[in-house]
């Protein structure tokens, strides 16, 4: 189709969007945040949370439309979750979640007078963050981490700090809420923090200091584990997933989790023969799958689905929350480190399908979950492994070795190259495209300091820095 078809098909697309809204005049309904996320086929949708009674007007291209309304405003009783019931409470959403899709090629988008990241056809500067909440948690160990603290929660700088590094878009590789449980009496570093599942506490772990990075550039929001039905899944299936709302696939009862867990994969073109495949691995486990588990069958039709996406590009790179090929640590008893191996769930459903674990087509994959910075690059045919899981959340604190001990290996078969890792430290990544299968990665501190520098080539990745101390 030449550009003189296209340019009248997408203003025509924006007129009927103006039209159906009646010509709607802009509203000043407060916008409490607005964002866009990336999703299906890399299309874009404007979101916006408001306090007000109706949805605010989209400005895009010059043309008006009302925003429709993806959850209304409501509480949703108590459901079972990972805590104890009287360690929970009903999710209370006093906002509007509204959103409008972006046609493909607009030039202008404003809610409220304020201008919307846009997607661009070949994004070169890409932020990739991950873990990001604070983590409030009744466990055997109590673990509060002192959230009212700028130094042991630095989200907030962490945003500002990679918004100023003018990414063309963010990835964030899931984990975006961790205030669970109520914090303790007599606890100043979190005293007085929201928690459970609803706004207030979205709002204090992504949305509010999350808001510059919102506001730099489109985002790719993948699922952990802590948006899985029985955690966080109501609030990001109403704020942050690309796809429509449906009913039964909103967490909000717990009869529909065999629904509400599960996505399927979906591609995020990056221009020059690269693309993005995001994949919803919020239920697996680090147990491993019995054969029989209905999760078995899920991930592997995920697997199926990944590897058709990966057919309609030369270079793919896998964003999914835990790490199929990464490596994490513990203290024994004994005090000494044993290292623990990627996840267990994912390699059984995907080994199932394929031994190898992931589809040739996939050179990179970029993860969370393991609360540090690392990358493992394999002299087998294993794709890299990056894993940002150090954005906020209370930091891993087993060091990494700066050489594996011999035979060390995250997956069966995956013979280890070049490993690299920082750990206790928070930050943020960024990838900076070099070539058409290669990306100029950068470890950045809460300074805004660089603390390790890597290359990816194809499938293969290399590190300056061993160890970051």
């Amino acid at each position: 189709m030449s550009p003189s078809t296209v340019l009248p098909l997408r203003a025509a697309l924006v007129a009927a969007l103006a039209a159906l809204a009646g010509c709607a005049t802009p509203t000043g309904a407060p916008a409490l945040a607005s964002f866009v996320v990336v999703g299906v086929d890399g299309g874009a949708v404007a979101r916006v949370l408001t306090a007000g009674a109706s949805c605010p007007t989209i400005r895009i291209d010059g043309f008006d439309a009302t925003m429709a309304v993806r959850s209304p405003a409501q509480t949703v009783a108590q459901r079972p979750t990972v805590s104890a019931p009287a360690d929970a409470k009903p999710s209370a959403f006093p906002v509007l979640a509204c959103e409008a899709a972006i046609p493909a090629g607009t030039a202008q988008a404003s809610v409220a007078g304020q201008a919307l990241a846009l997607p661009r056809a070949q994004p070169n500067r890409i932020v990739v963050i991950g873990d990001t909440g604070c983590r409030l948690k009744k466990t055997g160990g109590e673990d509060y981490q002192a959230c009212n603290d700028a130094a042991a929660y630095p989200f907030a700088r962490i945003a500002a700090l990679a918004a100023a590094w003018r990414p063309d878009l963010v990835v964030h590789v899931g984990d975006y809420h961790y205030r669970e449980n109520a914090c303790p009496p007599g606890r100043a570093g979190c005293a007085g923090s929201p928690w459970g599942y609803g706004w207030d506490t979205w709002d204090a772990d992504f949305f509010a200091p999350g808001r510059a990075l919102l506001k730099a550039a489109p985002w790719v929001m993948a699922r952990g584990n802590h948006e899985s039905c029985a955690r966080g899944g109501q609030g990001f299936l109403r704020f942050l997933d690309p796809r429509p709302l449906l009913p039964g696939r909103d967490c909000d009862a717990a009869a529909n989790d065999a629904v509400g867990d599960f996505s399927d994969p979906y591609a995020v073109a990056l221009g020059d023969g690269a693309q993005l495949i995001v994949i919803d691995t919020s239920n697996t486990t680090y147990r491993g799958l019995a054969p029989t588990d209905p999760r078995m069958a899920k991930y592997a039709d995920s697997y199926r689905k990944m590897e058709a996406l990966t057919r309609n590009a030369v270079y793919s790179m896998l964003v999914e929350h835990h790490p199929i090929l990464g490596f994490g640590a513990i203290r024994g008893k004994d005090g000494e480190v044993v290292l623990f191996n990627g996840d267990k769930g994912l390699q059984d459903a995907f080994g199932a399908v394929n031994p190898a674990l992931l589809p040739p087509g996939v050179k990179a994959v970029l993860s969370g979950h393991v609360h540090l910075w690392e990358q493992v690059s394999f002299a087998s045919a294993h794709p890299t492994q990056f894993i940002s899981g150090f954005s906020g959340t209370a930091e891993d604190t087993v060091p990494l070795p700066a050489v594996l001990p011999p035979g060390a290996a995250p997956a069966p078969g995956a013979v280890v190259d070049q490993f690299s890792s920082w750990v206790g430290g928070f930050g943020y990544m960024t990838m900076e495209r070099a070539g058409a299968e290669q990306w100029d990665v950068k470890v950045w501190d809460t300074k805004g300091a660089v603390r390790n520098t890597c290359r990816i080539t194809g499938s293969k990745s290399v590190c300056a820095v061993a160890k970051v101390d």
